[in-house]
């Protein structure tokens, strides 16, 4: 059998259940209650994987899920954000670092713009009246891959840095 570290199984689970979310929520506007708590409830089991401590690591996720959630639930209950996307957000603030949320949040921003102007001006196109619903599911899941990505390239990249002058 391979010697494969079982953190990257573990991502590689976390970046299927993020090209589910984005599938359904372009399809439906909706992501399950079920996608969200798999994501949610396996993040121990990667923390474990990963070597966390109990502290200060595992009590910055759960730190940073607990502000996520308080952030983006205001957002919420403004009607700027689904209930979905909130939850999503708040899952995987458990799976990924502090200084990676922050670029999982600009990058989310980023594709978020992108996915309301695309779907703002096919909205205008078929002259619809109803308000245009984005599904930031997308956003939330391409930025969660991007950072999956970039963490892993990171690894290639600096491995194969030289030691010293030559």
């Amino acid at each position: 059998m391979p010697d494969i570290d079982f953190r990257y199984l573990l991502q590689g689970a976390l970046a299927i259940a993020l090209l589910v979310a984005a599938f359904t929520d372009l399809r439906r506007r909706q992501i399950d209650n079920w996608l969200n708590a798999a994501i949610a409830l396996s993040a121990p089991l990667y923390w474990w994987a990963a070597g966390y401590s109990l502290w200060p690591d595992v009590g910055y996720q759960l730190g940073l899920a607990v502000a996520v959630f308080a952030v983006f639930a205001v957002l919420f209950a403004m009607r700027w954000m689904g209930g979905g996307d909130v939850k999503l957000l708040t899952a995987l603030a458990l799976w990924i670092a502090p200084h990676w949320f922050g670029k999982l949040l600009i990058v989310m921003a980023l594709v978020g713009l992108l996915l309301t102007v695309v779907f703002g001006a096919w909205h205008i196109a078929r002259r619809q009246r109803d308000r245009v619903a984005i599904p930031y599911g997308v956003a939330i899941a391409a930025a969660g891959l991007w950072v999956l990505v970039s963490q892993y390239s990171n690894v290639i990249v600096t491995s194969q840095l030289p030691t010293g002058l030559q």
